[in-house]
Order: C-alpha cells, then structure tokens, then sequence
C-alpha cells in the first residue's frame, strides 16, 4: 500500500485526502516520528501527542498566509513534516540541520522562532493585531499547552487579547487534565452554537429588543446571570468568558474530523477564541503514554554515556546533603524538578520544595520573599531561563541584599537544542549586579565546595555549571568551603612570559593548551580563577608583576564577560601599557545546534583550539624565547591562592 506521508509534501496536499486518509497519515506520522526521534535525539512525547491536531491545522489552515505560532516550538516536529521539511527530518537537531524548534529562517511556515515557554500568544496577538493594521485578511493560530499556561506572560497576553477582542485563536493543548464525564454531549452542541455567527447576530438582536422592553435591561441582566451560572455548573469556562474569549471545548485532540469541524466554526468567530483541546502525551507508543516525562525528551541512540554522574545529579546530591544540615535550606524550581537534578530532594523534602511551574520571574520574587524569614531559598535554574528574570534579580534580590542562592544550569554551550537554550550571557548579564557574588566550578567537586560556600555568604549569590558529565572525581563526604574571592594556580609557569586565567568548565580546557604549548617550549602559568566577582585581586596583582601576556578563557559571551571583568581591573589599576591581553570566548553572534565537544571545537574552546589561538595571537613569542633561551627566567609567580 503507497505511503499516505509520501504523498504529502505541503499542506496543501491535505485537501484531497479523505478522513480515512487523514487517520492513516497520522499512523504512519507517529511511525516515522518513533523512528527517528531516538535516533536523532529530541521531543518525543510532546509530538506523538499533537500529530491530529497538527494535521488538523494544516487541514484547515492555509500556511503560510495563515500563521501559526507553536508554544516553546519543540512539538512542532510534525508540524515541520507538512510544511516541507520532510526531506529533511532526519536531520533535526544535528549539526547544520533542521532546528529542533521553530525558526524564522528556516520556513516561511514557521512565523515565529521559539524555543522558551509562554511566548506564543504575545507573538500570535502581534501578528494579528499587525495584520489588522495593515489590512489584511487571514487567521492566526497561537498553539500552547497546559504547562506554559502557567507562565504570567500567557496570562498577560490573554488579558490584552481580550481587552482589544482582535480575532485570534488560540489553542490550549491540554495533556495534563482528565476530562469531567459530566461534559457528555452538552459541549458539542454548545460548542457550535457559541461559535456560529448566526448565534452571534440573533443574540444581539434579542439584547436590543430586550433592552427597549419595559423592565428589559432587568430581564436581560437575570437571564444572563441564569446562562452563566447553568454553564459554569457544567462547564468551568468562566474565567475565559471573564478575559473576553469565547471557549470552545473541550475537544478530543485525537478525533481529526472533530478538531476540523471545530477549527473551522473557530476561524468564523469574529473575535478572540479560546479552543480547548485534550490530547494524550506519547500517544500511540505505550512507552511514552506510560511514562511520558522520560520520553519527553530523549538522547541519541549510540551515544555513550559517561560513567561520572552530571553536574546536576552532583548538585542534586549536595542539595539533600546541605539540606540534613540546615533547616533553613529550601528548593525553588520553575517547572524543573528532574532537569535540575532535584527529584531526590523532593522525595527527601517534599515540604521544601516548590515548583512554580513555567513562571521564573516568579520564582526569583518568591524565593527573595522567603529569604527576608530566614530561609536560604536555593533557585535552580537553567541558565538560558534565569534571563527570563532578569528585573527580579536586580529589584527584588540584589537591591535587598538577600540571601538567595541561584543554581544556573546548562550554562555554556548545551548542544543539540542550540541557540534558544545556550546558556552563553549570564556571567555577562550577573557580574554588572551590585552585591551579586559570582563563581564557577571547574568540576563537580568544586561545584559542591561552591554551594556550601554560597550558604554562608550573607547575600545573594549565582554558581553556573554546565550541561553534562563531571570528570569522576571523587566527591567530599563533609561540608568543605572555598575562601571568598580566591582563585587557585593549577601551573606555575617559567618565564614570565604567559599566563592563561581561566574560569569554570574552560579551566582543564586551558590545562590542555598549557601542556600543549609546554611541548614546544612554551611554559604557561594556569590560573582556575572560580570567582568571576569579587575578583581575586591579589592574584591579578602578581599576574602583571610576573607575566607580560596574559590570556583569559571563558565559556561565555566576550562582551561583558570575565576576560572584560579583568580587562577592567587593569584598566583601573592602570597596568595595561606594558602588557599584551588576549581574552577567549564566544563571538558575538549565535551558536547553533551540534554537539557540545564540536560546538567547542569550532569556537576554539577546546585545548588545541586554545593553543592555536594564542599561537596566532602571539607569533613573536617563539622568536623571544628562542632570543632569550639563555637568559635567567624571572621569579615564579607568586599570588594568593598559590598551592
């Protein structure tokens, strides 16, 4: 029997198949999805649960002149099989494929990029309300699930959708709630007669004979209270009704000529539509509907694991251990709690633990409000989403100089998921912050030092730490600190010609480049800096007594980062004109999908990547050292945190 997915190659190929088609091309969907997705990595769960609705929307819909938004964009997969990518599926999430979210550049299909939770219906509002201006003519779909509902920037759009009543509909797909039995088939029927427009012109109609009756605007008012009050028994719609939305739903999200049905009496409603749908997440792989949280994303076939645990199972394990020790120790997480590494702590705490759901400026606000009791709230966080709060950390944290103690995740570069979640900026967009202490671990036994350290300071302070494994180091047993400020000196150097300051996951990084370039005569001092703020200033000190070049190396943006964090302390010391500076870093631009060890490679963070560059940025070095190969080197560095 021919594939109904090879007949398929635009959206407009939908309009010729029957519903039994339809229902056979979601088969064969959720096939090709079960295939690939293990292979490639990626959302599983989340796109084996809209493949009808997807279908349906393109059924319907006429993209791209109809636009549709996707929420976070990471259930879009199917989405990207009808719009002209399915030549192409097989590369999602590799290095110079297909996104695994939605993408601008990518296909005029895709309206709007995504990649964070909650954007949607501010971006579908935008688009709509444009074409309004503009006077155009077509529908605009904003599709969100029930957990990015949780986050206030929905709800804000929402309240603005409903106050200007611009014609828009957006779609909740809700995998999360049970259905109440009492729905029955009153929601049918009530569904195409709140959605008919002829419903619509005969309800005005009898409102202006009402309304000219004596006792009318009595009459009228009563009525209305009895219609909300018979509906709100059945149906819990008020608070859509109240936001200016007309509901429609619940619908099964499963059923493809019911969406249709819908989608279609939805697009005649003048006016803002709120259009219920469940859906069952990992649909039609009894894996992923089983468990659906662990097949919501899932890694690569082949890749090997490591046997050291990650940074967030390191610092999950600190978190319970720091938790027996002090009762003031509690657990903030938007939406996160296995991301984190923090589901032991939740099953050891439960009472400790709170998950805000998809709400980080929440999150930031709350855990300060805990704070100013006594407690020693712990926020953790991906890096990439602690940008989401920016104000908070600055108004409500920082400016109260409260003790709030921010675990950032997935800082650096993540791999697969790209740009979107790339956690490159925070030690640019923390260090700026009055009050804020600032460190990275160069490994996972640093990263438990660090979080103990953090629970002593008296003020708020941030620890980022990568995505993946540790490097297996035997981890403390007991609670051990790190002196406020102080770096250390992995390598001492001869010569004073080189030294290389390197922060958190480039720090052994830099220790490769070091024994590289000591293989060709070069002996270059290596500093694990761990304190982006406070500085350690007497190390710098003696850096630019000791060393005429001196190379910083950090897993972040270049502007405004660490290497600019010493760049500064020179400049104000005024000890620049003799010496020769070279910071190390991500450029100013992007960094797309690929695998982490690539993804460094390319941006030269890697150990040979780090030799070359200095190399290349000083050639003269070679023909010094060769010129002066006899003379006496100067004394060996000599700062504080010296081991």
């Amino acid at each position: 029997m021919a594939s109904i997915l090879d007949q398929v190659n635009q959206p407009a190929d939908l309009e010729r198949l029957t519903g039994r088609d339809l229902r056979r091309l979601a088969e064969e969907i959720r096939q090709e999805l079960i295939e690939v997705v293990p292979q490639t990595g990626g959302h599983l769960a989340s796109n084996l649960g809209v493949v009808e609705l997807t279908i349906a929307l393109h059924t319907v819909l006429d993209s791209p002149r109809d636009q549709i938004v996707w929420d976070v964009g990471h259930q879009a997969y199917v989405h990207k099989l009808l719009t002209e990518r399915k030549d192409r599926f097989r590369t999602i999430r590799q290095y110079g494929g297909l996104s695994g979210f939605t993408k601008r550049s990518e296909s005029p299909h895709d309206p709007f990029g995504a990649g964070h939770a909650a954007t949607s219906i501010s971006a579908a509002l935008g688009i709509a309300r444009g074409r309004d201006l503009q006077g155009e003519d077509f529908a605009v779909v904003a599709v969100i699930g029930d957990g990015a509902m949780t986050g206030g920037m929905s709800f804000e759009a929402l309240n603005h959708a409903g106050h200007m009543g611009t014609r828009l509909i957006v779609i909740l797909n809700d995998n999360g709630m049970s259905i109440a039995p009492n729905v029955g088939a009153l929601s049918p029927y009530l569904n195409r007669l709140r959605s008919d427009p002829r419903y619509h012109q005969a309800k005005g109609r009898a409102e202006r004979l009402l309304v000219r009756m004596p006792l009318g605007r009595r009459l009228l008012h009563f009525l209305k209270r009895l219609k909300n009050s018979f509906k709100e028994f059945l149906i819990p719609t008020r608070i859509w009704d109240e936001m200016g939305f007309t509901y429609i739903g619940p619908v099964d999200g499963h059923d493809i000529g019911a969406l249709v049905r819908t989608l279609r009496s939805a697009r005649r409603v003048q006016g803002p539509v709120l259009l219920h749908v469940y859906t069952t997440k990992g649909k039609g792989y009894a894996p992923a509907e089983q468990d659906p949280t662990n097949f919501h994303g899932v890694s690569p076939n082949g890749r090997k694991k490591s046997a050291a645990p990650s940074y967030s199972q390191v610092f999950g394990q600190t978190m319970v251990q720091m938790a027996e020790a002090d009762s003031r120790l509690v657990a903030i997480t938007a939406a996160m709690p296995d991301g984190t590494g923090l589901s032991d702590f939740a099953q050891r705490f439960p009472g400790r633990l709170f998950d805000v759901g998809i709400a980080e400026q929440h999150a930031v606000t709350f855990a300060a409000g805990l704070a100013t009791r006594g407690l020693r709230p712990v926020v953790a966080i991906y890096s990439t989403f602690l940008q989401r709060s920016y104000d908070q950390l600055i108004h409500d944290v920082a400016l109260q100089e409260l003790p709030v103690i921010f675990a950032l995740d997935r800082a650096g570069i993540v791999g697969d998921d790209g740009a979107t979640h790339n956690g490159v900026f925070d030690l640019a967009y923390l260090r700026h912050i009055p009050n804020l202490v600032v460190m990275a671990p160069k490994d996972e036994c640093e990263l438990q030092r660090m979080l103990w350290t953090a629970l002593e300071i008296e003020g708020p302070v941030a620890i980022r730490y990568p995505r993946g494994s540790g490097r297996g180091l035997l981890l403390d047993r007991e609670a051990m600190t790190l002196p406020l400020g102080m770096a250390e000196v992995l390598r001492k150097g001869a010569g004073g010609e080189l030294a290389i300051l390197a922060i958190g996951s480039m720090v052994y990084p830099a220790l490769g480049a070091a024994e590289l370039l000591g293989a060709q005569g070069i002996e270059a001092a290596v500093i694990n800096a761990r304190f982006v703020k406070p500085l350690d200033k007497a190390m710098l000190y003696g850096l630019a007594r000791n060393f005429q070049r001196i190379v910083t190396v950090e897993e972040n943006a270049l502007q405004g980062g660490f290497g600019s964090a010493v760049l500064e302390f020179y400049e104000r010391k005024m000890l620049l004109p003799d010496h020769q500076f070279l910071r190390i870093g991500i450029p100013d631009r992007f960094i797309h999908q690929g695998p982490q060890h690539r993804m460094r490679a390319e941006l030269n963070l890697s150990a040979e990547g780090i030799a070359q560059v200095i190399r290349n940025r000083f050639p003269d070095l070679w023909l010094v050292l060769e010129a002066e190969s006899e003379v006496a080197a100067p004394p060996l560095l000599k700062a504080a945190g010296q081991r």
